[in-house]
């Protein structure tokens, strides 16, 4: 217990320094019960209305966004650190506070009259509401999200208001009146109130609640004993389990620095004992924890935008992730491999690990809800019924065992918790709404795609490179969501229009390249993250990670040439075929970038695994047998000069 302590306040310091989500007030005076009641009533809000049905959508998405405004102004400070020194919430927050939830409110009050003013023109003070709720909006996402998005967001409205003093013709548009802007943004489908405040408030907020029931129902320490029962006596047998249970733990998370914190403050450390470098331990974590976003079935925020925007069910998505997925982790699980291999890490004793048969038995109905919530969406379940569904089956789980039990005062901390959890994903969508808004008002988007043409030559390679480039830059500053819903309004119909190329393979495209940003330096936060539980250079620690992650840098690019590994046009033998040479090629590839194979390789053998593993991967048969032939020429000289040394020492 005296150990566990002082890595549960050292795993709380680092989250607060890099996770923007983890920086709220614990002290909150008399007005803890206003959060309390705020909290719970947004949850219960979003569980009547899964359940019963949506209110219409404006009506909704304020309540919504309302509600979390409010709980963000009382729980945020407006500065980081000051939730330290503060007793209580400031008299100009709980100000703030309200007159967000008014001002929002105010939209489902007069939502018919507000409707009615689209034709025959808004009032002024009308005009000074929606003024203020986008600022409110702004400040609320600065404080949970970041500075990076809100100024992007006020560059994309300086852009509309001023555009027409443009000089260049390409970005040139007439320019509109402030008024007209705030009125568009505020009251219209397109703005703060579009589809991704939309999607946050039906589908969502009751996914990342679901996920919030599974953590009570400790099902996260269920998974790091599952994954070392199951890996921990192999070769490098600790990095395997933080692996195996990093992709576990994402499949209930979608926050990269979050599951790192968590996971990691528990795997690292044994790592680091168990022979690993910290800079390697820390970049393991970070690069597995990262992955929770493109894990199925809840893959983070984005994924329910992303079946809003190409108009398919969630369990298209869901399949569509699941190979690209496996690969990704099949990568970094090779790479430790490699790794442990080269450094001559062994695996744990049998003795000190869980037993797999007696853990199931006692825990495996942990699995139930997961198994519930996808089964649920496969038969053809809503998303929001099979949520439901989910939630409820978490918490009957939870009362089988005593440690895991509900009782009054912690269900209305678990109903107040989903909220909180929730905030910065619903003030980062509104946020990314105001952008978006801005795109469709000005054309910017049809702008960007003349870019991107120009730019490239029209030549598609060289286009998706542009495209990467743009979603890594926008990640280092934007949290995935608002990252997806910025990219799939610009980018994405650029590719898909000039190009010609499936929908479903260029919005994944952008979605894997705005999660990489997380471990891709020089603004890593995930890597950052690991490297302070790890006390190792974060920068190294980026570099490794990406190193590790190198699939999520790769499979895009296979998949928009031919999308077989979305389930795209399949056909089972052409699908065997793509998915085993896929995981050989990840074996290459994971080898060169670790540099061992058999023994150490050469660099002449890690440019002909790195080659032999592209090739591989890409699904066609001739680039296949080469890049197998390749792969099999560093197999063969490599085993022959191993078992040449073994002879000489033999000898000697």
């Amino acid at each position: 217990m005296r150990e566990s302590q002082p890595r549960e306040s050292g795993a709380q310091a680092i989250l607060e320094k890099y996770d923007r989500e983890s920086q709220f007030r614990l002290n909150l005076g008399k007005w803890g019960l206003i959060v309390t009641f705020l909290g719970v009533y947004l949850t219960v809000f979003h569980l009547y209305t899964g359940y019963f049905g949506v209110l219409p959508s404006q009506k909704q998405g304020a309540i919504h966004l309302g509600t979390a405004l409010g709980l963000i102004f009382l729980l945020f400070p407006a500065k980081k650190g000051m939730q330290k020194h503060q007793k209580t919430v400031p008299w100009y927050d709980i100000i703030l506070a309200f007159l967000a939830m008014y001002i929002s409110y105010h939209k489902v009050i007069f939502l018919d009259s507000i409707l009615q003013s689209r034709i025959t023109g808004y009032h002024p003070f009308d005009m000074i509401l929606s003024i203020v709720g986008i600022l409110l909006v702004l400040e609320a996402t600065r404080r949970t999200v970041g500075l990076p998005i809100v100024i992007v967001a006020g560059i994309t409205i300086l852009y509309t208001i001023f555009g027409k003093y443009i000089p260049t013709q390409l970005l040139s548009h007439p320019g509109f009146s402030i008024d007209r802007i705030a009125t568009n943004l505020w009251y219209q489908e397109s703005g703060v109130f579009g589809t991704p405040i939309q999607i946050s408030s039906k589908f969502i907020f009751l996914f990342l609640f679901f996920g919030v029931m599974l953590v009570h129902t400790k099902i996260g320490a269920f998974f790091n004993d599952l994954a070392f029962s199951l890996t921990g006596r192999y070769t490098g047998g600790t990095a395997k389990a933080a692996v195996s249970a990093s992709a576990l733990q994402g499949m209930v998370s979608g926050s990269s620095v979050g599951n790192t914190v968590a996971s990691g403050s528990f795997t690292i450390p044994m790592m680091k004992k168990a022979g690993f470098k910290p800079e390697f331990a820390a970049a393991t974590e970070a690069s597995a924890s990262t992955g929770g976003q493109i894990m199925p079935p809840l893959m983070g925020a984005a994924a329910f935008i992303m079946m809003e925007y190409l108009g398919v069910d969630f369990s298209t998505i869901m399949l569509a992730a699941l190979v690209p997925a496996m690969l990704y982790f099949t990568g970094i699980f090779i790479g430790t491999h490699f790794e442990a291999k080269k450094r001559g890490i062994v695996g744990l004793p049998k003795e000190a690990l869980p037993n797999f048969k007696k853990l199931m038995l006692r825990n495996g109905y942990m699995l139930l809800p997961l198994i519930v919530i996808v089964g649920t969406i496969m038969i053809g379940f809503t998303p929001q019924r099979a949520a439901i569904i989910g939630i409820v089956s978490a918490y009957l789980i939870s009362l089988i065992r005593k440690e895991s039990r509900l009782s009054l005062k912690q269900t209305i901390y678990v109903l107040e918790e989903g909220a909180r959890v929730a905030l910065p994903v619903i003030a980062a969508v509104a946020t990314a709404g105001i952008i978006a808004g801005v795109v469709s008002i000005t054309g910017l988007g049809a702008k960007f795609a003349t870019g991107i043409i120009a730019l490239s030559g029209g030549i598609l390679p060289f286009a998706l490179m542009l495209t990467m480039v743009a979603c890594i830059i926008l990640g280092m500053g934007l949290p995935t969501t608002a990252n997806y819903v910025v990219t799939a309004t610009v980018a994405a119909p650029a590719l898909i229009n000039t190009f010609g190329l499936e929908p479903i393979a260029v919005h994944m495209f952008v979605f894997y390249f705005g999660i990489v940003a997380d471990i891709t330096p020089p603004v890593c936060l995930a890597a950052y993250a690991g490297a302070g539980i790890a006390k190792a250079n974060p920068f190294r620690t980026g570099l490794n990670a990406v190193k590790l992650a190198i699939a999520a840098f790769i499979i895009p690019y296979i998949f928009i040439y031919d999308p077989i590994l979305l389930l795209v046009d399949v056909t089972i033998p052409h699908f065997v075929l793509a998915v085993v040479t896929a995981f050989l090629g990840m074996l290459a590839v994971s080898s060169a970038m670790i540099g061992f194979f058999v023994s150490n390789s050469r660099i002449w053998e890690r440019v002909l695994l790195m080659l032999g593993g592209l090739l591989m991967i890409h699904p066609e048969v001739y680039s296949n047998v080469a890049g197998f032939l390749l792969m099999a020429i560093v197999w063969l000289l490599q085993r022959n000069r191993k078992n040449g040394e073994v002879s000489q020492r033999a000898a000697v």
